[in-house]
Order: structure tokens, then C-alpha cells, then sequence
């Protein structure tokens, strides 16, 4: 059985009931907050894909953003923010699947743990969804593992020349760089990305 048929809604709607969340923090991470402290305008349209708790989303909504959404495929942590959080706008928690999701909705996504959660056969396919639901000049950020890891995944990881051959079609390269400010366990093992979205794909003949 292929990664792409093991981890479907119900596995990770079981990871959840078991509490087999090794990657939870439990709490918004350094790189995120930073970027978020950072960003001007609170009316930003912002999609927080795979993200679990959701703990960036709810850091967000603390700070006065209007138009967040957080997406996962598993009901189970939409459920637990929806109890920590019950004024946060019940429309805007999605349980869907990210790759069927509607175009150019977006002004920002924040990328924390997802791509490294997808098998790694969506990779390319995950790059050209974020172009389709950008609108013109959003932005992708975030963190990505950038090391391979000793343990079967999820979460799989990678390099930063992976990682480019997979964005540079659809991106323009603001950030990518090694993160400063990871938590203790991660620090020297994820890359900062900010990229923002070309106004069509350039693909090398």
C-alpha cells in the first residue's frame, strides 16, 4: 500500500483520538509568530492548510485578523479549536480535503507541518494548489523540515534543492533560508519560505 492510500481522513482523524501527535508543540512556533507580528493589514484573507490544533489561527484571531480560515481533513482538532475557541467563526474551520479546494481565495497561507505531512508523490501537486488558490501576489510562508529523516514519516522530510524544483515554477523567492528561530527540538532541521505567487507558471523547456 502506497504512502497516498495510508494516510487518508481516517488516519489522521485516529491520530488524534489516540493522541499520537508527536509534531504538536502545543502552541504556535517562533518562525510563526514572528511572521504574524510582522504582517500589516488585519484584513488579510488567511488559510492555515492541515493545521491541526490550530494554533496559528488562533494566535490570528487573538490579534485582531478577520478573515481566517483553518482547513484539516480530520474533524477531531477542528473540534478541540472549535471547544477552545467557540467565538471563532464556525465557517471558517473547513474539514475538507486541501487539494480540492476552490481557486484564488486566498491572500496569505501559513505553512506549518503540512507539506511534510503529505506523501511525498504530492509534492509538486501541493506547489501548483498553492498557486491555484492565491490570488494574485499572495504569499506563501512558513517552515519546512530540511533534513531526511531516520523513521518512516509522516512527517517525510527533505532539502532545499528539493524543495526549490518543486516552487520555483509557480514562486518568486522572497525567503528561503535556513530558520533562526525554531523551537529547541527543530532547531538546524527546518527552512523558512516566503514565497509569493508568480502571475503564471514558468516552466523551463
Amino acid at each position: 500500500m502506497s504512502e497516498k492510500d495510508n494516510l487518508n481522513q481516517q488516519y489522521w482523524q485516529q491520530r488524534y483520538e489516540q493522541n499520537r501527535t508527536e509534531w504538536d508543540v502545543g502552541g504556535i512556533t517562533p518562525p510563526l509568530k514572528s511572521y504574524i507580528d510582522q504582517l500589516p493589514e488585519k484584513e488579510l484573507s488567511i488559510l492555515v492548510p492541515g493545521g491541526g490544533n490550530g494554533y496559528e489561527a488562533e494566535y490570528l484571531h487573538q490579534n485582531g485578523f478577520t478573515n481566517v480560515y483553518l482547513l484539516d481533513i480530520a474533524a477531531a482538532p477542528l473540534q478541540n479549536f472549535q471547544e477552545r475557541l467557540p467565538m471563532f467563526p464556525r465557517h471558517h474551520l473547513l474539514q475538507e480535503d486541501f487539494f480540492s479546494l476552490t481557486a484564488q481565495q486566498y491572500d496569505l497561507v501559513l505553512e506549518q507541518t503540512f507539506f511534510c505531512a503529505l506523501p511525498r508523490d504530492l509534492r509538486a501537486h501541493y506547489a501548483r494548489q498553492m498557486f491555484d488558490l492565491l490570488k494574485p501576489n499572495g504569499k506563501l510562508a512558513g517552515v519546512l523540515f530540511s533534513v531526511e529523516f531516520e523513521k518512516e514519516g509522516p512527517p517525510f522530510g527533505g532539502s532545499a534543492l528539493e524543495y526549490q524544483a518543486y516552487f520555483e515554477p509557480y514562486f518568486e523567492f522572497l525567503r528561503f533560508e535556513p530558520c533562526q528561530n525554531s523551537v529547541k527540538p527543530r532547531q538546524g532541521r527546518e527552512l523558512f519560505i516566503e514565497l509569493q505567487r508568480r502571475s503564471r507558471p514558468q516552466f523551463i523547456a
